[in-house]
């Protein structure tokens, strides 16, 4: 590398002027800085970036909740699409050019970034380099929560929250495709719409209906076998009594707060049970589990065009601030991704 070539343009989290640390009121600024670029080890990839997913996660870390796991880059973004730059010599068969997106556990907001090469997958035919970069970390987190720790099967009933968000949107088409039933919840007529259109098998307005009383008409009284929850404490009661016999409820996100009651006499009586789940915090192993199984199971639908990525909007580096608000807006359905380009 030529030293003209050793620095990048990234996105750093600043906290604010006279702040100790940022807070999900203040949150820290987004600044694009110079860095270092990085150099591959043995067993990593170097990707030239060409759009960057943005993740609840990064607006927790923003917030100053939910810091990079040890050894990680301090640098947000969690999944990356770009071309492989270089290849370390035991990252096995790559070839320079190839466009791929990945899977990070921090450092996606930059023009380069090294990853372990088992967590890089080649761009599915019909996704464009732009759309990829809102692919990874959903694809990975809705294959490692329904199915590996879910276990759905087809003809599950399966209630999804946030039905036309980029794991929403997502994971109704996935489990349409393997022959599950998602029931998904939505705030409003034109969401309602689109989940529909997605393949959703039932959709409920969150804001005009009772979502428990709704399953229970759904599914004939049976209740959902599978719940996938972003909201948290804020739907903990009705979660569970939606749930059937030996209903399985995995949650992903805390948009609803972190602490709630969990109504035991319910989860006994239905044999039923609750777990919670991170993706970036999981070991290097256990993330090439869970890539190399989104690449067996996954890739193929999105190539026989039963699942479509769901980019909305791309956003350059320098209207990072832009991004993030409309990523935070009710407006927003799918994915909002970064470019390092203008």
């Amino acid at each position: 590398m030529n030293e003209a070539n050793s620095t990048m343009n990234v996105i750093n989290f600043v906290t604010p002027a006279g702040q100790q640390k940022p807070s999900k009121e203040e949150p820290a600024d987004l600044v694009v800085a110079e860095a270092s670029r990085p150099v591959p080890e043995p067993h990593q990839v170097l990707i030239r970036v060409a759009a960057a997913g943005i993740n609840a996660a990064d607006m927790h870390q923003r917030a100053g909740n939910y810091p990079p796991p040890p050894g990680a880059s301090e640098v947000p973004g969690l999944e990356v699409s770009g071309t492989v730059e270089e290849i370390g010599s035991a990252a096995g068969a790559w070839d320079v050019g190839t466009p791929v997106c990945a899977l990070l556990a921090g450092g996606g907001y930059s023009e380069y970034v090294a990853v372990d090469a088992r967590h890089a997958l080649p761009v599915p035919g019909p996704v464009s380099l732009i759309e990829a970069g809102g692919l990874v970390e959903v694809a990975a987190t809705c294959w490692a929560n329904l199915y590996m720790q879910a276990e759905t099967r087809p003809g599950d009933w399966v209630l999804v929250h946030g039905g036309t968000g980029g794991i929403g949107q997502f994971a109704i088409q996935l489990l349409k495709a393997t022959g599950a039933l998602p029931v998904v919840t939505v705030g409003s007529d034109e969401k309602a719409a689109l989940a529909s259109q997605l393949g959703a098998h039932s959709v409920i307005n969150y804001r005009r209906e009772d979502f428990v009383e709704r399953v229970k008409e759904i599914t004939d009284g049976h209740g959902v076998d599978v719940i996938l929850d972003v909201v948290g404490a804020a739907y903990l009661e009705q979660n569970v009594k939606a749930l059937a016999q030996g209903g399985r409820m995995v949650t992903i996100g805390t948009q609803g707060g972190a602490k709630g009651t969990l109504p035991f006499m319910h989860l006994m009586a239905k044999r039923a049970w609750v777990t919670g789940t991170f993706l970036r915090s999981r070991t290097a192993d256990e993330k090439a589990e869970v890539v190399q199984q989104v690449h067996q199971y996954v890739w193929p639908l999105i190539e026989d065009g039963r699942i479509e990525v769901a980019v909305e909007r791309a956003f350059g580096f320098h209207q990072a601030e832009a991004a993030y608000a409309f990523f935070s807006s009710a407006e927003r359905t799918g994915k909002i991704v970064l470019t390092p380009g203008s």
